[in-house]
């Protein structure tokens, strides 16, 4: 009875664990058994350092290889005589490096990126634009673009915060949980999703679901102006105090943003903008739903009018 209640203790610590990899965004294992790096170097294998002296001693004829070597004290000694170096010289930089025969890849700059975006007349061309932009480090770790989910054109039109680990394996924005809980809530106001333009203030999953930074941010507002643009909604809902605060370009938390009405100039007109609580948050805190639903009832009647 022990050993059972032991292992059972066992098993859910085993899958705390692996929840807790799973939302770090630990998706793969490189070797059969964790290896801490905090330990001591000397547990660390080191077959695989190639140590300076003998890359050069690799580079030498046989010949050379086998010619005695004379010290201060003109000692010859062969060469499987002559002791290994010290570890830490061992380990020293090459003191000369080789000069770099290629210039370093140049990362588009925003400017570039607004001329890209600019230069898109439809959602599709916009979003083989983003398929072919390398200006977003984000890129490199996501698995897929994800633009946007819904109609092309639509009166409302929502921006969250990232893609998150659904989102990145199929494409497509708020299909998790938290999506779920948008389409009901678009739904408790008469709105299906389809009807709906939906996406994220950057087009790619950052790691482990940190929140996107400035940067990352900044080079994808270009291709999101222009999808405003392109879409041409009559509002625009902000889901959580990362979209809120980046599309505001204001420090002021979610709890003071959400609820109130703030116009932005768009290509055709100005839009009304609103902010609310992301529904993952609302799935941690369910309570925050009535200050949730106040929101969309604005939103409802601003459609309405």
């Amino acid at each position: 009875m022990a050993n059972t209640i032991k292992n059972s203790e066992q098993l859910c610590n085993f899958r705390d664990v692996l929840s807790w990899y799973e939302a770090m965004g630990v998706d793969a294992t490189i070797q059969e058994q964790p290896l801490n790096w905090l330990e001591e170097a000397a547990t660390i294998d080191k077959s695989w350092i190639v140590f300076e002296n003998d890359q050069k001693r690799s580079l030498l004829t046989p010949t050379q290889q086998n010619t005695p070597t004379v010290t201060n004290n003109q000692q010859t000694h062969a060469p499987e005589e002559r002791r290994a170096p010290p570890l830490t010289h061992r380990l020293a930089p090459e003191q000369h490096t080789a000069p770099q025969t290629t210039a370093p890849l140049l990362q588009p700059s925003i400017e570039q990126a607004k001329t890209i975006a600019k230069s898109c007349q439809t959602l599709e061309s916009l979003q083989s634009a983003l398929l072919e932009f390398d200006g977003c480090a984000l890129k490199r770790t996501a698995k897929n673009l994800v633009f946007y989910r819904g109609a092309q054109q639509a009166p409302l039109m929502v921006i969250g915060e990232a893609p998150g680990r659904d989102e990145d394996i199929v494409g497509k924005p708020f299909v998790g949980p938290a999506g779920q809980l948008l389409d009901r809530m678009l739904k408790a106001i008469n709105i299906e999703s389809k009807e709906a333009h939906i996406t994220n203030i950057v087009y790619w999953r950052p790691p482990g679901n940190r929140p996107p930074t400035e940067q990352e941010v900044a080079i994808c507002r270009p291709f999101l102006d222009r999808q405003i643009e392109l879409v041409n909604p009559k509002t625009i809902l902000f889901l959580g105090g990362t979209a809120a605060k980046q599309m505001y370009q204001t420090p002021m938390g979610i709890t003071k943003l959400r609820g109130k009405w703030k116009k932005i100039p768009g290509d055709h007109h100005q839009m009304d903008t609103i902010a609310t609580l992301h529904p993952a948050y609302l799935l941690r805190t369910p309570i925050a739903k009535r200050l949730a639903w106040q929101d969309l009832q604005l939103i409802a009647k601003k459609l309405e009018s």
